[in-house]
């Protein structure tokens, strides 16, 4: 799957199967279920999923959180904009 085959799986109710839990939790964040995204990446220890734990909490408005989980992922993940960094992080983890 590519970014341009994730984007499309966006217009259908139920997220394309094999996903990734990382990449399940953006499908369900741009989806607009923050809690489910955020039950996906929750214990969830590799970089990537951290790096997707740290979006999710600042996205939640939880600065303080989101640091803590950019510290454990590395810093090269956060994003100037929430958009950019998701879009990033989509991309990133398709490759």
């Amino acid at each position: 799957m590519n970014a341009q085959d994730f984007l499309d799986s966006l217009n259908h109710a139920d997220p394309p199967s094999g996903l990734a839990p990382q990449v399940e939790a953006l499908w369900w964040d741009a989806k607009g279920d923050w809690a489910r995204a955020h039950d996906l990446v929750d214990e969830l220890e590799t970089p990537d999923a951290m790096a997707v734990h740290a979006y999710l909490h600042r996205k939640g408005g939880e600065e303080w959180n989101a640091n803590y989980w950019y510290r454990r992922a590395g810093e090269q993940f956060r994003r100037a904009s929430l958009q950019e960094e998701w879009t990033a992080l989509v991309s990133g983890l398709l490759q």
